[in-house]
């Protein structure tokens, strides 16, 4: 298939520059995947469309302040964005201005609260820093540090909690999972009053989730590897739905992409860890997911094609075609689909 077959126009007026005020009063589009029906909906009624023994699989990640900003001691602004934690206080970093960077170049944070050095300059332009500070990095980070929002999103955020969904609590991610955003903790407590089980998986999202798919081929295309992880109580739960014919429902692409690196040939869950890069994309069959909540995504996106690998393409487009008529907010503090 080619990337061009998952594009589709999109004003740029409706990407959503800041969240609602409330998270689970946004719209939401629910897609028969088999029919290709629409119905138009608000968030707070995911209730209407979950059936009690069945499980939804949220991301507990929780997104690092990971954009830094500083200055060189000759005053030059910079700004690092953390990567990858490598151990002995190394990180790898997206850097501006790369050109001015190079190895053994001194930043300044914080009036000296945290300095780096730059080690290494890697192939593929990324640096490798080393940081000096006092204390625990992520305390320090946690008062220097900013969100790293998407490239997309423009406005500043005043509430930075508001990237992070309520349930987050395992620190490592570049990028939220953005369809946990839209929950409540009062909205999951009616979902499990209603015998609806909840279930937790990681997976760090790094930037690679809004990395352009360049080849004309998708087949040609290689994803990122992310750090993902099952914990035995939430397969002891996967597997109990599975046994007694619950659907097993994942909330963003993030869950899905960990259940289905982690899930074993036979649909069965364990306790287990891996990178993965897993590509999924029209002709994928999927062994674990039964439903799937999910943000609007960018056109020719990685995440478009895992949409429409569970979809169909066609189905996707329509209800992506339709959302951009009915003036649907996109993208990360956008609104949100349920395909079922």
């Amino acid at each position: 298939m080619k990337t061009r077959d998952f594009w589709y126009d999109l004003p740029e007026e409706l990407i959503a520059q800041t969240p609602l005020e409330k998270r689970d009063t946004s719209r939401l589009l629910v897609l028969d995947r088999k029919t290709g029906a629409i119905e138009h909906r608000h968030f707070y009624d995911i209730l209407d469309y979950l059936n009690p023994n069945d499980c939804l699989v949220m991301n507990d990640s929780r997104v690092l302040p990971a954009r830094l900003l500083g200055n060189r001691p000759t005053g030059g602004a910079v700004e690092l964005l953390l990567l990858k934690d490598l151990g002995n206080k190394r990180w790898e970093c997206l850097a501006k201005p790369g050109r001015k960077l190079q190895e053994g170049q001194q930043v300044i944070f914080g009036n000296g609260k945290l300095n780096a050095t730059i080690v290494d300059v890697k192939e593929d332009g990324n640096r490798i820093v080393e940081f000096a500070y006092e204390g625990i990095f992520l305390e320090v980070l946690e008062a220097l540090g900013k969100m790293p929002l998407p490239p997309y999103i423009k406005e500043e955020l005043q509430d930075q909690e508001r990237y992070q969904t309520v349930y987050s609590r395992e620190v490592g991610s570049a990028a939220a999972p953005t369809a946990g955003l839209h929950f409540t903790t009062e909205l999951l407590q009616k979902i499990r009053d209603k015998g609806i089980k909840t279930a937790f998986v990681t997976l760090h999202v790094g930037l690679g989730t809004f990395r352009p798919v360049k080849a004309e081929e998708i087949s040609e295309h290689h994803m990122h590897s992310e750090f993902c992880m099952i914990s035995r109580e939430t397969a002891d739960i996967l597997n109990e739905t599975k046994r007694t014919g619950g659907r097993i429902i994942c909330v963003g692409t993030t869950s899905c992409r960990t259940l289905e690196s982690l899930a074993n040939p036979d649909g069965s869950f364990e306790e287990k860890s891996k990178w993965t890069d897993i590509f999924i994309y029209p002709g994928y069959t999927f062994k674990a997911m039964n439903g799937l909540i999910t943000n609007f995504h960018l056109p020719e996106s990685t995440l478009v094609m895992l949409v429409s690998a569970f979809a169909g393409r066609e189905h996707v487009l329509a209800a992506y075609q339709q959302a951009v008529e009915e003036r649907y907010r996109f993208f990360s503090f956008g609104d949100a689909m349920f395909i079922v």
